[in-house]
């Protein structure tokens, strides 16, 4: 019997290998084997398929070493899953097994699975007849210590209560007794209790009481109906309701009626920062059918999670973010995309780089799935495919309890510059917004989309910038650790005293982060508390829930951030929001750059008035009149729509045209140079002007690493498997050349930047 194993290297997409007939009956698809790759390399392999046709290779056909796990660790349909990433998303099968499976599930790994044990406390065998208890409390009635634990423990266990007790831990016992070891080690020196070790979980479990789910007002209720009838005809629909319109009511009554088919559902997330809140929420209604995935989770619960949706009567509600569309769904019915515009779905490094939200459509096509995608600001794709009849549309277009949405006020700041106004980051008005908003007892959201206290330092006199070593860009000055940061490959270095080229010493901070509105901040309301929410501080869950907790309970009332701030936070006290600078949004050499714009501002502009209180937005911009940021100011997404629609048809972008990116990296400049322009022009030759450049990217240089840029812009109807047996036999072409030896390049098809 021979069988093709998926390994996690970057090679082919499977190896052959044979299986010794003592193992024949313990080999499933899906089953982890053990085998040698290589010489002397062993990895941990899973199972594609089986076969009994002897492959005519060169090569020796090695047998497995050993069947690690028998029960497959994949479900169907998730093989078929894996192949469609790896073809659609260009990359090998391995990759997708390497970046998706629990590292725990295999044994060259590091952070192989440990099952989790704990001690916990019994009777011995003698004092579980209640008859001879008395003779326990004989032995104790001189210890006073033991005997009050002695009686906890009873009461704790429920053991002569109830027909089977309650198991009690000795970290439990112990908390709840308010005793100490001693005493516990007198009565198991006694004989009356012992300790035993026991696997537990690490899944938490849900101890409160499940509520009804809350009715849906009218308009919901209308959204909701048009749903479940779009469903009838199409598999996706497009639920675009504006910021605080109530559009997770309608997810829970959409996931109650899933259950009730017995069916699983996937409620995917574009940040873990949200999960906390949702969470919550979802908790609240549905218990302990609900699991949480993430990355921040341990490999061990990773691990857990994976086995018990492995198990029939596993959770029925998967929360989480873009990585769980891979795990092993029994029975899926509803996958739900909230935030389906967000970026933070594409995954970028390493392979596979699929986006979360298109592959779960097919997912749920696998599985014949419905799919909703939700949004206040929807991606031009997604509104264009409901537009042309694709996928389904619900609209809401109130807030909930119909709260006016906020009142978004421009100010323009080069004309305050012009006339001495400016003293600040921030406008009289917006300073004048804040101490009005803090006297009342309310919050303010402050957005900059920048982290640090200044983008880049330069020298007053000759304009020297400090640079990367390993990086062709500008180092991010961060005042809180006195140093210089390196925002793509993390290095960080001190300022110097001294400009090198010049020698002068007085060296500028040129623009503002969030660590600068900060300090700006804690000089005009000396007497209020604020905190700053961007990747510098929340870099941890936990880090996130706490700075997310003090706001949420009043204890800060001013939060600053990146654009982590504008994904799906509900703050009730929040009602004045300041975008401090609109126009850095809007300069990004990107087709999407607009788009992004608008859908962040608005988003942002969202957080403000969340409940019976219409909230105020002060938008700082230097061109207040630009086209775009009058649609932000009327929320007028139907107007970016067609603006960007209009441009992207002309120019061939989508949702008319599918992009690739084609990223060719290499220590030699002139190396990569004469590599790119060689791959350009024999793609040239078989896709004609499809084909774009190749030209040096914004950022020319990380971690050392040249960097050249070719662009595909290829029809929608055209066949992908032709253009990847295009794309791969010049790749094997141009690699076989010994100078290219060292060059790595990396495709990334549908790019969101």
């Amino acid at each position: 019997m021979f069988i093709e194993v998926i390994l996690p290297v970057p090679l082919a997409d499977t190896y052959t290998y044979s299986v010794p007939p003592e193992l024949e009956k313990q080999v499933f698809c899906g089953s982890m084997v053990l085998v040698e790759f290589g010489k002397n390399k062993h990895y941990s392999g899973v199972v594609a398929y089986i076969h009994l046709v002897e492959p005519s290779s060169a090569y020796e056909i090695k047998p497995i070493l050993a069947v690690e796990n028998s029960k497959p660790v994949l479900r169907r349909p998730q093989l078929r899953f894996w192949e469609w990433i790896s073809q659609y998303y260009l990359c090998k099968l391995g990759e997708v097994y390497k970046a998706v499976l629990p590292s725990g599930f295999r044994s060259e790994s590091s952070t192989n699975y440990k099952q989790k044990k704990e001690t916990f406390i019994r009777f011995t065998e003698k004092y579980t007849n209640k008859d001879h208890l008395h003779t326990a409390f004989d032995q104790v009635k001189r210890a006073f210590k033991q005997e009050q634990l002695l009686l906890a423990f009873i009461e704790y266990s429920r053991i002569f209560s109830t027909a089977s007790g309650t198991e009690v831990s000795r970290k439990q016992l112990l908390a709840k007794s308010g005793s100490n070891e001693n005493a516990l080690s007198g009565l198991i020196e006694k004989g009356i209790l012992e300790a035993y070790e026991k696997e537990i979980s690490r899944l938490q479990t849900y101890e409160e009481d499940i509520a009804p789910l809350n009715p849906l007002n009218l308009l919901q209720q209308q959204a909701y109906t048009d749903i479940m009838q779009s469903f009838r005809e199409k598999e996706v629909c497009l639920l675009h309701g504006v910021t605080s319109s109530g559009k997770t009511e309608i997810y829970t009554h959409l996931i109650a009626e899933t259950l009730k088919l017995n069916r699983q559902v996937l409620f995917l997330l574009p940040e873990i920062a949200l999960t906390a809140q949702i969470t919550k929420r979802l908790k609240h209604f549905f218990g302990d059918k609900l699991g949480v995935y993430h990355s921040k989770i341990s490999d061990n619960e990773r691990v857990e999670i994976w086995n018990n949706l492995l198990n029939d009567e596993g959770y029925q509600i998967i929360l989480g973010v873009r990585s769980s569309i891979f795990l092993p769904f029994r029975d899926l019915g509803l996958v739900i995309v909230d935030e389906e515009h967000e970026p933070s779905y594409k995954q970028q490094d390493p392979a596979p780089r699929y986006h979360a939200r298109n592959a779960a459509i097919v997912l749920s096509t696998m599985h014949s799935a419905k799919v909703i995608l939700g949004s206040a600001t929807p991606s031009i794709e997604s509104y264009f495919n409901a537009q042309t009849g694709k996928y389904g549309y619900a609209g809401l277009k109130k807030r909930f309890e119909e709260t006016g949405l906020p009142q978004i006020i421009p100010i323009d700041i080069k004309e305050l510059r012009r006339k001495k106004r400016m003293k600040s980051l921030f406008s009289p008005l917006l300073i004048e917004k804040m101490k009005n908003t803090l006297e009342k007892g309310e919050q303010v959201l402050l957005f900059q989309n920048r982290r640090g206290f200044a983008p880049m330092v330069t020298c007053k006199i000759c304009d020297w910038t400090p640079k990367c070593r390993f990086c062709d860009v500008s180092l991010t000055y961060h005042k809180r650790f006195s140093q210089l940061t390196c925002h793509y490959c993390g290095s960080t270095y001190t300022i110097p005293p001294e400009c090198p080229e010049c020698g002068n010493k007085d060296l500028k901070a040129q623009g503002f982060g969030t660590e600068k509105v900060e300090e700006e901040v804690a000089l005009l309301f000396p007497d209020i508390k604020a905190d700053r929410l961007d990747a510098d501080t929340a870099k941890t869950t936990k880090s996130y829930e706490e700075i997310i907790s003090r706001f949420e309970q009043g204890k800060t009332q001013v939060l600053i951030g990146t654009q982590i701030i504008s994904k799906g936070l509900d703050f009730e006290k929040v009602s004045l929001v300041g975008i401090l600078n609109a126009d850095s949004l809007m300069n990004f050499p990107d087709f999407r750059s607009h788009e992004r714009a608008y859908q962040l501002m608005s988003q942002v502009a969202g957080r403000a008035g969340r409940r019976k209180q219409q909230g105020e937005v002060v938008l700082q911009a230097s061109h207040p009149e630009h086209p775009l940021i009058r649609m932000v100011l009327d929320h007028n997404y139907e107007g970016m729509y067609q603006m960007q629609v209009e441009e992207r048809k002309l120019f061939r972008y989508p949702p008319f045209y599918r992009l690739i990116h084609i990223n060719l990296k290499h220590k030699n400049e002139e190396l990569l140079k004469a590599l790119a322009q060689e791959y350009a022009d024999s793609l040239r030759s078989t896709l004609g002007n499809r084909v774009m450049g190749p030209d040096k990217p914004p950022v020319g240089r990380i971690q050392s690493l040249h960097i050249q840029k070719i662009l595909l812009k290829i029809e929608i109807s055209a066949s992908l498997n032709t253009l990847r047996e295009v794309l791969e036999n010049t790749r094997y072409r141009i690699l076989s050349d010994t100078r290219y030896k060292y060059a790595i390049i990396q495709y990334d098809v549908d790019p969101v930047g």
